[in-house]
């Protein structure tokens, strides 16, 4: 029987957007182990932020998409890989570009920056393979800074408020290559933001969840494999999850029947 993988983003998704409570999904989650299947985070926060979560749910030696895509690890491997980082702050170092990353930031920076308490601040530094940062300069200064960083392989891509640079890796990148090690395996892929996007259109069935902060992601194209839910967070979490369980039932079924 084919393995069941179920890829997830987090804020706004699998998590609620104001409270980041997630025990609408629970029921759900369990019915996913049930059926022998494995849970992945995926998000754009630090593995160090993750970890919480995935200790909660569980997750035991899962691996988790981290910081938007840039690496997949192991809850053992958290700050013990920190090459890609310290590559792209040398870079930097050598810039003297108007950009102002997380590792030129305090804590208390990060902090009033971006809303999160103390402790979630300090976690959200814990960077292995990305910077997220203020741009201060001019368009100008923009674009011979993008050049500068694409001399190097570094790209950077823009996510509200903050500019990321990491080596290029995306979450769907990750998860093909979680694909490859589960060869044979039925994936699904839940996310809500232009971020999740190729994610879920590289996965066997997609999941769009409703996202009431911004515009609705565009068509896919094949959009017949895609599910749009009614409702947002983990309650439309729940709803989609249990229905493409019962679906996958049913080709199990139709499976165990035929062969």
């Amino acid at each position: 029987m084919r393995r069941l993988l179920v890829f997830s983003d987090l804020d706004g998704s699998l998590l609620d957007h104001d409270s980041y409570d997630y025990t609408p999904a629970l029921p759900a989650i369990a019915e996913i182990y049930a059926r022998g299947g494995i849970l992945v985070l995926a998000s754009s926060k630090t593995a160090a932020e993750m970890l919480p979560l995935h200790h909660d749910l569980g997750l035991g030696d899962t691996p988790m998409i981290v910081e938007n895509g840039a690496a997949c690890v192991s809850p053992e491997g958290i700050g013990s890989k920190t090459a890609d980082y310290r590559a792209i702050r040398q870079v930097l170092s050598t810039l003297n570009a108007p950009f102002r990353g997380f590792g030129d930031m305090s804590v208390a920076e990060v902090s009033a920056q971006t809303g999160l308490s103390h402790l979630q601040a300090e976690r959200a530094k814990a960077r292995q393979f990305s910077e997220p940062g203020l741009w201060q300069g001019d368009a100008h200064q923009h674009a011979a800074f993008l050049a500068a960083l694409a001399r190097h392989g570094i790209n950077a891509s823009r996510g509200g408020r903050f500019l990321t640079l990491s080596f290029g890796a995306t979450k769907a990148d990750q998860m093909m290559k979680l694909r490859q090690r589960y060869r044979g395996c039925f994936t699904i892929a839940i996310g809500d933001a232009p971020n999740d996007f190729d994610m879920i259109a590289a996965a066997d069935r997609g999941v769009v969840i409703r996202n009431p902060h911004s515009p609705d992601l565009p068509p896919f194209q094949h959009e017949h494999r895609i599910l749009r839910t009614e409702h947002s967070g983990p309650d439309g979490w729940y709803a989609a999850v249990m229905q493409l369980l019962s679906d996958w039932d049913q080709e199990q079924k139709g499976t165990a029947t035929h062969g």
